[in-house]
């Protein structure tokens, strides 16, 4: 199979956004590794620029389109960090972002994008109120729709982290990484896959929110449907570009409590002294808890981000 995104592609958006997007560090934990049994890297993705992985797809993205396109600025829809990393590689670039958030994201997210200079709408929590408002935001400004995960330039800029971990880090058993839309996961699938290709690639969901594992098990992708949980930022479904890749180069999806997402993300605060939210700890609980069985492997994981509203702890 050709896959529409290639390590060329990969390497190219490194490039383009070295001058602005963290090469951010990758850390260790004596605790964590006795926990799970395996030795872990953890590629902090929480301390990229607007607190998670998304600044690397955003700023691509941005820095790719035309002066044309760029002339009337950008639009997106998003629960937080693709609305935040997008509003601040727009006025990095000097053009405006038109984001679309529900009334419902936390307010830190919000706060957030405001802060960057994004211009905010406000829809309902529902796909469909996102959408309309979406559309009706691009039919009056006519801006340029940037997604958050369903685009070529998008996938590439997200697979920069795990090249730059595989760089940094060889000779890997495994790399792990949240999937939601999926564009961090196929990302990351590639740089992987062609940087060192005896590394594994699993991706870890909510059991709450399980769809890519369902698409995987099924062949085709199977539609999110009313996702209840606490790791908002994996909300959305695949689409056809990131479910071709994670069918061709991931080797499986785990999927993972409620529970086991709080206290993973409770033991990477305490243990390691940094802040995760609850859909970087749905990589870290699926090594933590009898998903997956790391004894004796060296493993990367992708910590996506940062981004908590602390009004709003889980413990």
């Amino acid at each position: 199979m050709t896959l529409p995104v290639t390590l060329k592609h990969i390497k190219a958006a490194a490039g383009r956004i070295r001058p602005y997007a963290h090469p951010t560090p990758i850390l260790t934990c004596a605790g964590l590794d006795t926990m799970s049994g395996g030795k872990l890297f953890f590629k902090c993705e929480n301390f990229q620029k607007a607190g998670a992985f998304k600044f690397r797809g955003a700023c691509n993205t941005i820095l790719s389109i035309s002066e044309r396109e760029a002339a009337k600025g950008v639009a997106t829809h998003s629960s937080g960090n693709h609305a935040a990393a997008l509003a601040l590689a727009a006025r990095l670039r000097g053009i405006p972002a038109h984001i679309v958030m529900p009334h419902t994201a936390p307010e830190a997210k919000k706060a957030a994008v405001a802060g960057y200079g994004g211009i905010i709408t406000f829809s309902d929590p529902t796909q469909e109120s996102r959408r309309s408002t979406l559309e009706s935001v691009l039919e009056q400004t006519g801006a340029t729709y940037i997604p958050s995960y369903d685009d070529p330039r998008i996938v590439a800029g997200q697979g920069t982290a795990a090249a730059e971990l595989i760089e940094e880090v060889p000779d890997l058993d495994l790399v792990i990484a949240p999937v939601g839309g999926g564009g961090l996961l196929s990302g990351t699938a590639i740089a992987v896959s062609e940087l060192s290709p005896t590394t594994g690639v699993i991706g870890a969901e909510p059991v709450n929110a399980d769809d890519a594992y369902r698409s995987l098990q099924e062949g085709s992708i199977v539609p999110s449907v009313n996702p209840q949980t606490i790791a908002d930022g994996l909300l959305m479904g695949l689409s056809q570009l990131t479910f071709g890749v994670i069918r061709e180069r991931v080797e499986r999806i785990v999927t993972v409590s409620e529970e086991a997402i709080v206290n993973a993300m409770r033991h990477v605060w305490e243990r390691m002294k940094i802040i995760i939210e609850p859909s970087s700890a749905v990589a870290v609980s699926a090594i933590l808890g009898d998903e997956l069985d790391v004894a004796g492997k060296r493993v990367g994981i992708i910590l996506s981000g940062g981004n908590v509203d602390l009004e709003r702890l889980p413990f």
